[in-house]
């Protein structure tokens, strides 16, 4: 492979046309710049000058060479740029998080995307336990967890609270554990926890989900809340799930007695090298949810 540092030194020597004024740009002796040419020569076992007292002129394979080496030069440099390149808005930044928080970040990261094109948000929604193990598995840059992980892979940072609450239709004005009853309820992925936290902490008579009568399942978090407004059970879900539901209108939230809110954690991989713009992106989260 030829050496790129005597190529450059061929390429000046041929654009300045002159050994000591070569030398001088380069900070090099013009001794030194002959020496780069000749191993050039012997490199590729053929002529490229042919020197005529104190000035040159080009062989053929001398003129391809500089033809072919400007643009070499050009390529080598362009990627030791690309590689070095470390702007906050430039390049993909992989975030993963649960459904309700990411219906609040998401149209709010794509703002940002919009403002800036050479930024790109790769966003996928999942629950906790797939987010850790992409976490740990370096797939993602940023994770949010509602729960603290236990990884020793992963550092977590408690960033924002986000309450739980029960939802109704909008016919439901009063609940109680008659009216839940008599109800139903409405699955999702994270149902059980969620119900859990809540309702053990508001009626003595919850114990498990199981004493609901299951009514409906969702996994898309935007629609958990059809069924809901739709009268046909009702469900637990965080705030920002319901605030982001379209038809406000058609369910009613209702706040217990006892308050119970989940912790969101800011996760990344501790051996994962954080660049420019994944700082950028955990700030702008962290402004936004915390």
């Amino acid at each position: 492979m030829i050496n790129l540092v005597w190529l450059k030194t061929f390429c000046c020597l041929v654009d300045i046309g002159h050994f000591t004024k070569t030398a001088d740009k380069l900070f090099m002796t013009q001794s030194g710049v002959s020496q780069h040419i000749k191993k050039l020569e012997q490199y590729l076992d053929t002529l490229l000058l042919l020197r005529e007292g104190k000035s040159f002129s080009l062989t053929d394979a001398g003129m391809k060479l500089y033809q072919q080496g400007q643009e070499l030069l050009k390529t080598s440099e362009e990627m030791a740029a690309s590689i070095k390149q470390d702007e906050p808005l430039i390049g993909t930044v992989k975030i993963t998080t649960p459904g309700s928080v990411g219906l609040k970040l998401y149209p709010q990261l794509l703002d940002i995307q919009q403002q800036n094109p050479t930024l790109v948000i790769d966003y996928r929604f999942a629950p906790n336990s797939s987010i850790e193990q992409d976490l740990i598995d370096r797939k993602v840059d940023i994770g949010l967890l509602t729960e603290q992980t236990k990884s020793p892979a992963l550092m977590s940072t408690p960033i924002a609270v986000e309450p739980l609450v029960l939802i109704t239709s909008r016919n439901i004005s009063v609940v109680n554990w008659k009216v839940l009853s008599e109800l139903g309820f409405i699955s999702h992925p994270d149902a059980e926890h969620h119900t859990q936290q809540l309702l053990s902490e508001n009626y003595s008579e919850f114990e498990h989900i199981n004493q609901f009568r299951h009514s409906g399942f969702s996994n898309q978090i935007s629609l958990i809340l059809e069924p809901v407004s739709r009268g046909l059970g009702f469900t637990v879900l965080p705030s920002h799930a319901v605030n982001a539901f379209h038809k406000q209108d058609d369910i009613t939230i209702h706040y217990l007695k006892h308050t119970v809110n989940e912790t969101l954690y800011l996760c990344q991989n501790r051996h994962s090298f954080e660049n420019s713009r994944t700082k950028y992106i955990k700030s702008v989260i962290i402004d936004l949810i915390g």
